[in-house]
């Protein structure tokens, strides 16, 4: 019940986490599959019917439900400690955010067992998508569950603007705020303009599959390129929604391990706005083969070169952090340092899909499955897994077995290069994206071959980071305030795992890397900006929960609405709505409760403040 109702940020963090790596895991097999059924020419090990259900619900699954929570589970932990707050600015709605993604990421995998799974790819571009094509509940679990799960992913973003604006501690200006931080920001702020678009998108698709509207039905007079428009306006700011929190955890990271100051960070910080706003204006690079016109093509193709500018400074800001470092090489430092040649490798593609010219000869061949999976995997993956080994202690207790994390590395990164190396070339010798099988001897065999190969090598590079969680969560928590040694942040001054208040006494800040900064100074500990008084928590509660499960029951009522059953009761309540009503009913009701009921939290007493840590 604890779990269900918290309100706590560092509860909802490893809630974010164990939701996330649970879709990861799905995520991995479903790519499994994929990756044995391509293993050798005219295999049969799945049918092309299931095979595109695969593919699509394996992009849809990494992307909203695996990386972004996890992505979401390292800012609920650590962002309200490095800015010195004591909880994020709405708590409430926190729980609400991950309650909703949760059912809706649950929604959209019932479609395996309930109907039939989504098949028109992770874009679900039309006409592939109407109910001509793709006349399942598949596309209706798709639409229904990523609004639902989008929800969470836009009030978690609201959340994060308000908190780092609002709660940063006295003295932490703007310019005084850690990496991680400045890109949890940027995120956040992409998130609120990036969302509402693809909400609008799918609650299109929703009508035209539901109800019978037009917006994109081309025989009725609706435009199938809407969606791209729509679909990318949302699609390109995402990459960067995922990518820029791991830039974050890189310069983290490496500063840390360097035990120098991060080189050029206000050149960093104008970096991530740079990249934040630049990566609205470049979404139709997605389209270059849509008929958009050369005018059209050859700006977005401008733009999107231009957006390697800020990233390369990135680049040489954390190699030139790197030259000349005291470094130390555990598993955390491991992947970032092989984050940084995966990502440029994955960026050197992007500008060279950027030629439109060229991107016709590229479009939809493995070249683009390589480069995608280049910046997400090689980039995004890579710094999540070194972030989690890098605040692990911070949100547990407990470090990471070090043997067991150079071995995830070492079969997570060769695997990974062995997969994704070779797709490349299979893509310039023609070997198009989604396309279930392919004839033998045209040179594709091998390359294939040891692609799988790698995809086995990344499952067990996961399996043993699942291993280590296991054998290390036996042991006891014993991890000191700063296990690294050199944290230069304020979350490594208070104990591992944060007690349920993180700060006895919210810290004066005097500087960039403000505990580094006393440290060198000779301080065991910060400054306090206040004495120590009572403490204001928020109360617990069950209302999110409840409201996302009624969003989920509503979700099942409109998309079975017109289906035939065999019980003619069940019939009468989805036919009528009255499952859907039902759903809508609980969710409003517990807005209602949630806006009458006045709850004012309690407090923690002065006395009360020893051995409060999260019972994790």
């Amino acid at each position: 019940m604890d779990w269900l109702t918290t309100v706590d940020h560092k509860k909802i963090g490893i809630l974010y986490l164990l939701a996330g790596g649970l879709f990861f895991l799905i995520g991995g097999i479903e790519a499994i599959l994929i990756r044995i059924q391509l293993m050798q020419p005219k295999l049969d090990f799945v049918s092309a019917e299931t095979f595109n259900e695969l593919i699509t619900m394996h992009g849809t699954t990494m992307i909203f439900l695996a990386v972004m929570p996890i992505i979401f589970a390292l800012m609920n932990a650590i962002i309200p400690l490095q800015i010195g707050a004591r909880d994020v600015a709405f708590p409430f709605l926190n729980a609400l955010g991950f309650w909703t993604f949760f059912f809706g990421g649950v929604l959209l995998n019932l479609s395996w067992v309930i109907g039939g799974a989504p098949d028109a790819g992770w874009t679900s571009y039309m006409p592939l998508a109407s109910n001509t094509y793709s006349n399942t509940h598949g596309v209706d679990f798709y639409s229904i569950g990523l609004q639902i799960a989008g929800i969470g992913t836009l009030l978690g973003g609201i959340n994060f603007l308000v908190t780092i604006i609002n709660m940063r501690a006295p003295g932490m200006s703007f310019m005084r705020m850690p990496m991680f931080t400045w890109a949890v920001f940027i995120t956040s702020a992409l998130i609120l303009f990036a969302f509402p678009a693809i909400t609008v998108g799918l609650v299109l698709l929703t009508f035209d599959r539901l109800f019978g509207a037009n917006f994109f039905e081309v025989a009725n007079g609706g435009n199938a390129v809407l969606w791209e428009h729509i679909f990318w306006i949302f699609g390109h700011p995402e990459v960067y929604i995922l990518i820029v929190p791991a830039f974050g955890i890189i310069s983290e990271v490496i500063s840390t391990f360097s035990r120098k100051r991060l080189f050029g960070y206000s050149s960093m910080v104008f970096a991530t706005i740079l990249i934040g706003f630049l990566g609205f204006m470049v979404w139709a690079h997605h389209m270059f083969t849509a008929g958009l016109g050369p005018v059209a093509n050859a700006l977005f193709s401008i733009a999107t070169m231009l957006i390697a500018v800020p990233t390369g400074i990135k680049i040489f800001n954390w190699l030139f952090t790197l030259w000349g470092g005291q470094l130390t090489f555990n598993t955390s430092s491991l992947f970032a340092i092989g984050f940084i040649p995966t990502f440029v490798m994955g960026g050197v593609t992007g500008v060279m899909l950027a030629s439109a010219p060229a991107d016709f000869q590229y479009h939809d061949s493995y070249f683009v499955v390589a480069h995608f999976h280049y910046v997400i995997v090689g980039g995004l993956v890579l710094g999540l897994f070194s972030g989690l080994h890098y605040w692990w202690p911070k949100m547990f207790g407990r470090l990471l077995n070090e043997t067991l994390g150079r071995l995830t590395f070492w079969t997570f990164f060769i695997g990974f290069h062995l997969t994704f190396f070779v797709q490349h070339f299979l893509g310039l010798m023609g070997m198009p994206r989604r396309v279930f099988t392919y004839l033998p001897n045209q040179g594709f065999d091998t390359l294939n071959l040891i692609s799988s190969i790698g995809a086995f090598l990344m499952g067990v590079g996961t399996i043993i980071f699942l291993l280590n969680i296991t054998i290390t969560a036996r042991k006891p928590k014993d991890a000191a305030n700063d296990p690294w040694g050199d944290g230069r942040t304020l979350e490594w001054t208070i104990p591992s795992p944060a007690p349920e208040h993180n700060f006895t006494q919210i810290p004066l800040v005097r500087g960039l890397d403000a505990y580094w900064k006393e440290k060198v100074a000779g301080n065991k500990e910060m400054p306090a900006s206040e004495p120590i008084g009572p403490i204001h928590m928020p109360s617990a509660s069950i209302i999110p929960f409840l409201m996302s499960v009624g969003l989920f029951i509503a979700g099942f009522g409109f998309m079975f609405a017109k289906d035939e059953f065999a019980s003619s009761f069940v019939g009468m309540l989805f036919n009528n709505y009255i499952v859907a009503i039902i759903g809508l009913l609980i969710t409003f009701g517990g807005m209602f409760c949630r806006s009458v009921f006045d709850d004012h939290g309690w407090h923690i007493e002065p006395e009360d403040l020893e051995d409060k840590g999260v019972k994790a």
